[in-house]
């Protein structure tokens, strides 16, 4: 399934349209075609500012729109620049949750000439679905993203 959607992520991204029209498309590309993916999306760094603002993104509505680094997964995600694979919501005591259908989530940061720019997050409805060739093709995203950056 990756394998696939590989070169149409590429497309998108090598698209005409706003960089912030693309990457919503990227997003609803994921969220559709991705059984486990029940809400994409991107956060950025909030200008100079310890937080993260939501970009695009596919799914539910979410209040969460500004996120203090180190607060959630996303936070920690901003301070840590690692992966974060969260089997289990429940689980997590820093979790913020978007909606009681989240079982699990996964974050990817983003990084633009080496520097923590961003993440990827998502949410699924599943629990325990992300496996690590679910992390590489999120890396891969990320790095086809930083291009249009």
């Amino acid at each position: 399934m990756f394998k696939s959607l590989r070169p149409r992520v590429k497309e998108i991204l090598t698209g005409q349209e706003s960089v912030e029209a693309r990457l919503h498309q990227l997003c609803k590309l994921l969220k559709t075609n991705v059984p486990h993916y029940d809400w994409v999306g991107f956060y950025f760094r909030n200008g100079e500012k310890e937080e993260l603002k939501l970009g695009p993104y596919a799914g539910e509505p979410t209040d969460h729109t500004i996120i203090p680094f180190g607060k959630g997964i996303c936070g920690q995600v901003a301070l840590s620049n690692q992966n974060f694979v969260v089997p289990d919501v429940m689980a997590q005591d820093n979790y913020i949750a978007c909606s009681i259908t989240v079982k699990a989530e996964i974050v990817v940061p983003l990084f633009l000439k080496g520097q923590n720019v961003g993440q990827i997050d998502i949410d699924s409805n599943t629990p325990d679905p992300f496996t690590e060739e679910d992390e590489r093709f999120l890396e891969f995203v990320n790095s086809e993203v930083a291009k249009i950056l």
